[in-house]
């Protein structure tokens, strides 16, 4: 008991609306349908949790993160609820105790708990069909901040650190804990190939389709993970791991799930570093930091890419560098910065060229090819044309180069293609142009999942006022407003390109 009240706990207790005593039977009962019909917790037990910092035992702090998860519609894990033990919940600067209040970073050991636990509780969510939101995002210069001195430091493989006293078996963290057993070569090139399989889905129908089942792979591979594998195999589950851990914040992202995707991507961090591979840990935040831009936080997007950069290491590729320019650059042009947009632009340009393939190929960076490279030129002048309509031939003559180069089926990056042409020629007076490429995008986007799609839409649509005297633009205008879906929330539409 650290004397000190709970403030995690305390303020998801407020959010909740609960009484003390009404949260101290919920426990009991909840407890009771888990496995634990002797739990007997009362108000005042409830009381020294949140006033005086008293961590429960096990199960408590898991029958408490699934009350809370279902109760506010989001997942909630018992570190978001302040409840890990030896000094892993959270200290304050001042008095020996550091606050982190996005809960980054944790112990080495606690990656796969964590992990586990995380997508459990995702996956009861998507079972009770409650709506994961409601959460706020924590800012990239927060995220940064508390993990830079943990990405800059040597990564330390559980599979070479101590041996513990059970070493074939951790603690359970969650719900739908997957019970594995020791795996060999045969079953993590399985799992390689799926992750394959998930991302071609999500490129070509979005996130919405698939994200529940890469979830539910993230969940077993957190399961595979308690084990002690030699540690070549332990290495490639942690490379399996972060690049599910992406995949499903990516996903999460592109349907709306904003804080349930920043923590994926920061539990990827975790996954690529617990594996040695920090570049992959960078390019994770690097897909943090694209989120920020998308949800109009550009500055805290510069934040990550600046951690990304240099947390990646000495063996990140020109290509890696060229891709992590773009989102920089995208940042700056939504800041209004045209001068340091361009130079960032001309850098990435130069990294691609450089990049002749010498190195060990990077299986997330396969899809990073020249139709991205100027498909986020063309999405960084479009969206600096907002401050300077110069900029917008800019972004036509790359959105066509990124277009003529589409043919491997990942229809979603066609589509921002195709919104960042007609949004690029509204801007540049040409309405017919716009037009046409407009009904290119929507007669794609109501067989695609991806929310951001519908975003960027949206801001297109704003440029269509100024025409809504063209036959063909009122046309336009009416179909758009017909397809377009309902707004989740007040204030939902927050995409800046």
């Amino acid at each position: 008991m650290s004397g000190r009240p709970n403030t995690r706990l305390s303020d998801l207790f407020g959010l909740a609306g609960w009484s003390k005593g009404e949260l101290a039977r919920l426990v009991n009962r909840q407890a009771a349908a888990m496995g634990h019909p002797q739990l007997a917790t009362d108000t005042s037990r409830v009381r020294r949790w949140i006033d005086m910092g008293e961590i429960p035992r096990d199960p408590v702090p898991r029958v408490l993160a699934a009350l809370f998860t279902e109760r506010l519609g989001r997942v909630v894990t018992i570190e978001d609820l302040g409840l890990v033990r030896h000094g892993r919940a959270g200290k304050r600067q001042g008095d020996g105790i550091e606050e982190h209040p996005d809960g980054v970073p944790w112990a080495p050991e606690r990656t796969a708990a964590v992990l586990t636990e995380f997508t459990g509780m995702d996956l009861m969510l998507n079972r009770r069909g409650l709506v994961g939101a409601g959460a706020a995002l924590a800012a990239g210069s927060t995220l940064s901040s508390a993990m830079h001195d943990w990405l800059h430091t040597d990564p330390v493989l559980r599979a070479d650190g101590p041996a513990l006293d059970d070493p074939l078996h951790a603690d359970p963290a969650g719900f739908d804990r997957y019970e594995a057993a020791p795996i060999g070569s045969e079953e993590v090139a399985e799992l390689e190939r799926s992750v394959e399989v998930f991302r071609a889905w999500d490129a070509a129908r979005g996130g919405g389709l698939q994200r529940k089942a890469v979830v539910g792979q993230l969940n077993e591979v957190g399961g595979m993970l308690a084990y002690r594998h030699p540690p070549h195999l332990q290495r490639r589950l942690w490379g399996v791991a972060a690049n599910l851990a992406v995949l499903a914040g990516w996903m999460s992202h592109d349907v709306g799930l904003e804080p349930t995707a920043q923590k994926y991507f920061v539990i990827a961090a975790h996954a690529a570093r617990e594996g040695g591979d920090r570049p992959r840990a960078g390019e994770a935040l690097s897909r943090a930091a694209r989120q920020m831009v998308h949800l109009g936080r550009p500055d805290d997007a510069l934040d990550l890419m600046k951690l990304a950069q240099s947390g990646g290491g000495e063996r990140l590729q020109p290509r890696t560098k060229a891709m992590f320019h773009t989102i920089e650059a995208w940042a700056q042009a939504a800041m209004g910065k045209g001068q340091a947009m361009r130079r960032t632009l001309g850098q990435a340009e130069d990294l691609f060229v450089a990049d002749r393939g010498d190195g060990e190929p990077l299986d997330w960076m396969q899809t990073f090819k020249a139709e991205d490279l100027y498909g986020m030129q063309a999405l960084a002048y479009r969206t600096l044309a907002e401050f300077d309509p110069d900029a917008a031939v800019h972004a036509q003559h790359f959105a066509d180069r990124a277009l003529a180069l589409r043919v491997d089926g990942r229809e979603r990056s066609k589509i921002f293609d195709h919104l960042s042409m007609a949004s690029a020629c509204f801007i540049a007076d040409d309405p017919e142009q716009a037009d046409r490429y407009a009904r290119l995008a929507l007669m794609s986007m109501g067989a695609n999942s991806s929310r951001r799609t519908w975003d960027r839409l949206r801001q297109m649509y704003r440029l269509t006022a100024e025409y809504a005297g063209y036959p063909k633009i009122h046309e336009l205008r009416e179909e758009i407003r017909l397809a377009l879906p309902k707004p989740r929330s007040k204030g939902a539409n927050s995409a800046q390109a």
